[in-house]
């Protein structure tokens, strides 16, 4: 179990009933979690500004994020997890993206990830050029005595903590009598907004649902702790903020627009290579994700620790995802301390937080934050935009001239 993890994460005894749900939770997220980020990577470049000079500093998670901003050609992208299943991933498909040979290839790999062929590509082209311990990663066999690169061949999406969430739901809706083809089929926002007003809205009424969402564990599988689950709820039902998160999800977007949904009804990307996806999956994208793989660098490493070690004025977009809700006082100062050190002349800072509001004010010392411009009409704007859905709130800093 990674040390900095249980930092984050443990906030109470071991003994004591929150301290076992934190343990838990820690011990659920030293494996893979997130097979896809549930962030949007294009309203994180538009926040972000990217040129041919920028220098990147990311939290890493499932990399869909962190490769999407490499096909921008930035000039550094350091992605950084504590969850060593992440950083093998984030190598995993740099590596594809170096070295399979066209984009049909790349797509089948990494975007359908289902396909038996992905295991020969994997032992003739990637496997050579891995680190060993990305190598012995991919390569350990787990308790059913499949190694884990198989997952590309049974279709990645479906597994990992979120992939299970997913399953589960959808076998919770079958049991309600509820199939989400009518869903996929639906041609205009207006028949997505039936759906979940016919199907899904009466869901939240069940005894069974009421209860479930009430428990901080039932929500594991999305990556959130127990500390950020009660941010999440903001003294309010869980049940709630999670109709209401979902109803955006359904409806706030056209269907052929969110591969967020797709994932989450579908359990993978929409038919075909031309659907909406991640871009670093785009076919106009692959060129230039090939050329760029080399300039990224992935560690298995917290943020904080990471800026400690770098010197002033070296980096220009700082990419925190949701971090900071599991953050106490003392790490976000910490961590605003050594972004503020070490952030470049108009550095953005971009990161999410579960509940609306910014987390910052009154927690991170009003003399680091005096050094900030929060863009408060922006980072609206961009949370309106984000497809995912999930979060309460998109936040944009800039350093100050």
């Amino acid at each position: 179990m990674h040390r900095g993890l249980g930092r984050a994460v443990h906030r109470h005894k071991a003994v004591s009933r929150e301290g076992l749900t934190e343990r838990l939770f820690t011990w659920l997220f030293t494996g893979l979690v997130y097979p896809q980020i549930w962030e949007d990577p294009e309203v994180d470049m538009a926040a972000m500004a990217l040129t041919p000079e920028s220098r990147v500093v990311a939290v890493a998670s499932g990399g869909c994020n962190v490769m999407s901003y490499l096909a921008a050609g930035p000039a550094r992208v350091t992605a950084l997890d504590l969850n060593a299943a992440h950083v093998a991933l984030v190598k995993l498909k740099l590596v594809g993206a170096a070295r399979l040979p066209s984009h049909e290839h790349f797509f089948r790999f990494f975007g359908r990830a289902d396909a038996r062929e992905n295991l020969g590509l994997y032992a003739r082209l990637l496997r050579p050029a891995l680190d060993e311990a990305t190598r012995t990663y991919w390569d350990r066999r787990t308790l059913s005595g499949r190694r884990r690169i198989s997952l590309f061949a049974r279709g990645f999406y479906r597994h990992g903590l979120l992939g299970h969430f997913i399953g589960v739901a959808h076998l919770l809706a079958r049991l309600y009598g509820i199939s989400f083809r009518a869903l996929l089929d639906a041609p205009t926002v207006e028949e997505q907004r039936r759906f979940f007003d016919e199907k899904l809205a009466p869901l939240f009424e069940r005894k069974f649902i009421r209860w479930l969402t009430g428990k901080p564990s039932s929500l594991y599988g999305l990556g959130i702790p127990p500390a950020q689950y009660e941010t999440l709820a903001g003294g309010r039902e869980m049940r709630l903020v999670l109709r209401e998160r979902l109803e955006r999800l359904v409806c706030g977007f056209p269907l052929k627009e969110n591969y967020f949904a797709w994932q989450a009804f579908a359990r993978g990307y929409a038919p075909g290579a031309d659907g909406p996806l991640p871009p670093y999956l785009k076919r106009e994208s692959f060129a230039a994700l090939q050329a760029h793989a080399g300039r990224a660098e992935v560690l298995n490493a917290s943020f904080t620790d990471y800026l400690r070690c770098q010197t002033e004025a070296s980096a220009d977009a700082y990419v925190l995802l949701d971090a900071q809700d599991w953050m106490t006082d003392a790490q976000l100062n910490d961590l605003w301390t050594e972004i503020t050190r070490t952030a470049r002349r108009g550095a953005r800072v971009i990161f999410r937080t579960a509940a609306e509001p910014s987390l910052l004010p009154g927690r991170v010392g009003d003399e680091i934050l005096a050094r900030w411009d929060y863009r408060v009409e922006a980072s609206r704007a961009f949370t309106l935009q984000d497809r995912s859905s999930i979060y309460g709130g998109f936040h944009l800093y800039v350093l100050k001239e």
